[in-house]
């Protein structure tokens, strides 16, 4: 059996753990592992007729080649945001220009199916969020055995309570926001952490909740600018060292305003954000007269070796989702349900936006998490 491997989206830690524990696992049946470099880019631009194309855009995995990769962050198989479905006229690689017609984007899955027929593919294995999972249930419509596995700092897939990459993010932006407590506390300011997090707060959230930071503002509740300059105030004062800290969501907005978006729209849709904290970070400054440090954490969050739990989950998940691949199993995606690994429909994907539970996890007035229930909720109460 022949199994395809390809990681889409952002990196995040324990990718690479990930891509060895399924290597291994399909190795140890007999089976043979490839993996598809920069995600779904690389089947478009493959050329199956081109053994250099091939080359370029495949590798033969074995237990050498991923003997050392789980040592390390991100994915050694590279990644993109391209969506098969939608590639614009400059993403059309030269040898396609000829046969695709009409206006952009152009969907080219016909030309992924022939290039994964090519390659003897027989079990697909895209490790993704949303965006990348979408075409990976576009390929199991297709026909094309999946079984899909869950990755995102922000936590926000559909159907699992758990993606690769959360617990790591978390533990990043709770490290630099009390290490960057130093500083802001030596010089009596005022700190704006920018985290990421688009449609779902959920990372900054709990970041900030278990960093205990005075107030965190999230993807999902626009702030009132003034508000917050009185709240952070209050704080500043109470507190005997004269700090104060404030987390940030990217994808947080002030009341009456929009996203800060910049750039041209990928191929899911989404432009670029970022900047919300360094707005926050300077009307703050106008409205209080205080001293403010802006950090903008981002990247950071996401690099760097995975910590145990991502470790675990990023090894079990491969684990399964191999075995559910031999098993002949198609159209699923691996998961962690109430504390225990199962697998549910991979069209669980394409539930929606996965959001904040504002009414239980914060407190809209005070900008701040306030976590009203804890018996029942899941792990990460999300």
């Amino acid at each position: 059996m022949k199994v395809a491997i390809l990681t889409g989206g952002g990196d995040v830690p324990g990718l690479n753990p990930c891509i060895k524990a399924a290597v291994t696992r399909i190795s140890e049946a007999g089976g043979e592992t490839i993996g598809i470099r920069r995600g779904w880019r690389g089947l478009v631009e493959c050329n199956p007729d081109d053994p250099s194309s091939i080359a370029h855009n495949t590798i033969g995995l074995d237990e050498a080649t991923v003997r050392t990769i789980d040592r390390t962050g991100g994915t050694f198989l590279h990644t993109s945001r391209t969506n098969p479905g939608r590639v614009t006229d400059g993403n059309v690689p030269a040898f396609l220009a000829d046969s695709v017609s009409g206006e952009a984007p152009h969907d080219l899955t016909d030309h992924v199916l022939r290039v994964l027929d090519a390659l003897g593919v027989d079990a697909l294995l895209p490790i993704g969020g949303d965006d990348t999972l979408s075409y990976a249930l576009r390929m199991h419509n297709e026909g094309v055995p999946v079984i899909a596995i869950p990755k995102t700092m922000d936590n926000d897939v559909h159907g699992t309570d758990y993606c690769i990459g959360f617990s790591t993010a978390v533990t990043r932006g709770v490290e630099f926001i009390h290490n960057l407590r130093t500083s802001t506390g030596s010089h009596e300011r005022i700190a704006v952490v920018e985290l990421f997090g688009r449609y779902s707060g959920e990372t900054s959230l709990i970041t900030a909740y278990l960093a205990g930071v005075d107030r965190a503002l999230i993807s999902e509740v626009p702030f009132d600018i003034d508000r917050l300059a009185e709240l952070i105030m209050r704080d500043k004062g109470a507190n005997p060292s004269n700090y104060a800290m404030v987390t940030v969501s990217e994808g947080a907005t002030i009341q009456g305003g929009e996203l800060h978006l910049s750039g041209e729209e990928d191929a899911y849709g989404h432009r670029k954000l970022g900047g919300i904290g360094n707005l926050t970070s300077e009307l703050l400054k106008e409205r209080t007269g205080e001293g403010t440090i802006l950090q903008e954490v981002a990247y950071l969050m996401r690099s760097g070796r995975p910590d145990s739990l991502d470790l675990m989950v990023g090894t079990n998940y491969a684990v399964m989702a191999a075995d559910l691949a031999q098993e002949g199993s198609s159209g699923r995606m691996v998961a962690l349900r109430n504390g225990t690994y199962t697998n549910v429909p991979i069209d669980v994907t394409g539930s929606g936006v996965k959001r904040v539970d504002i009414g239980e996890l914060y407190d809209t007035d005070a900008y701040r998490p306030k976590v009203r229930h804890v018996g029942g909720k899941p792990m990460f109460l999300y």
